[in-house]
């Protein structure tokens, strides 16, 4: 008995001892399975009991299971203390980690030209205080054609402009147009928003041509306005974005959702004498516009006693292929690399 009780006080000296020499996780699990295991130390001293009489039990029984529950005790803080000083070693040594630092030869990914475009014109015209809609890209023939002035012999309504759907009057939108409409039935003037996004055209693919391409189109309605307001805005919206001072021109046009319907041209903000990308003309075609419709205005629940509006229309592509100088309006779907590595 008293070798027992003996061998009981020297494995728990030998314990702390064995605690106090331990630097790591791995070194502490060791020691568990030599005195806490199932094979370990403590576990031994059982069957020496099974050989004392009642009275010795009695006495060293409670001893081992008190010697088990002070070395769980000192393990358990044990780890608790390693792993707390794990973390701390771990957060030092991420200290000084700059996650900004620059790794050679890494490719590098940046925002699609559509995604660049976007952010600029967004950023342009809500500095003049407009808003930015969003719509359905599958349209409804009301919102698309017969509330934008459009009737049902209007050229655009032919087969060969639009991509009809299986559904009865639905269709993919040929313009973001249709957002306006929604924009007057849902919200009271003054308005002013621009709306952009993909738009669809039966049309064959080539060079200057797709069928999925993207615009933006803006509206302002309010009281009194005039093609002053409108062609102000566009010269404003035309130099801000090209970043050249630039000339306007106005020429007639006709849109069925506009009267009158103008065309802008800006002066070539690559020459002075002529170039390719003008045409040796000096000036660009840039966008469709003119005063709202009362028509338009009406189908989107206006008055148009009190209100007047203007709305203008441009190609997001072709304002992104002008300021880049791209000529192919395919490199713009294409996932070309080396093509998109320039912006």
């Amino acid at each position: 008995m008293k070798t027992l009780k003996t061998e009981i006080q020297t494995i728990q000296e030998s314990f702390k001892k064995a605690l106090e020499s331990v630097y790591s996780l791995d070194e502490l699990e060791s020691i568990r399975v030599t005195y806490l295991g199932r094979k370990g130390t403590i576990a031994n001293l059982m069957p020496h009991l099974a050989q004392l009489s009642l009275e010795d039990k009695r006495e060293l029984g409670p001893l081992i299971n008190e010697l088990k529950m002070v070395t769980e005790k000192l393990f358990n803080e044990k780890k608790e203390d390693l792993f707390d000083k794990s973390l701390e070693e771990q957060e030092a040594s991420f200290k000084d980690f700059d996650v900004t630092a620059y790794k050679p030869n890494q490719p590098e990914g940046s925002l699609h030209l559509y995604t660049q475009a976007t952010q600029d014109i967004i950023s342009i015209f809500s500095s003049m205080g407009y808003s930015v809609e969003d719509g359905p890209e599958v349209e409804t023939e009301f919102y698309n054609f017969e509330a934008l002035n459009i009737p049902g012999d209007h050229p655009a309504r032919d087969m060969q402009d639009t991509f009809w759907t299986t559904l009865p009057n639905t269709l993919l939108r040929t313009h973001t147009s249709p957002v306006q409409i929604r924009t007057m039935q849902q919200q009271t003037p003054p308005l002013k928003v621009i709306v952009p996004g993909r738009v669809y055209r039966h049309e064959a693919t080539d060079a200057s041509h797709d069928f999925q391409f993207h615009q933006f189109e803006g509206m302002v309605i309010d009281k009194d306005i005039s093609l002053s307001h409108m062609i102000a805005t566009m010269k404003h919206f035309l130099e801000t974005f090209f970043k050249k001072e630039l000339k306007v021109r106005a020429r007639p046009g006709y849109f069925p959702f506009v009267e009158p319907g103008i065309e802008i041209d800006m002066s070539c903000p690559f020459c002075k004498d002529g170039c390719s990308t003008c045409k040796k003309t000096k000036w660009i075609e840039m966008v469709g516009a003119g005063l709202i419709h009362p028509h338009v205005l009406t189908s989107g629940g206006i008055d148009t006693k009190i209100y007047t509006g203007f709305a203008f229309g441009f190609g997001l592509t072709r304002l992104i292929m002008i300021k880049y100088g791209i000529s192919d309006i395919r490199l713009l779907h294409t996932a070309h690399v080396e093509f998109l590595k320039q912006f």
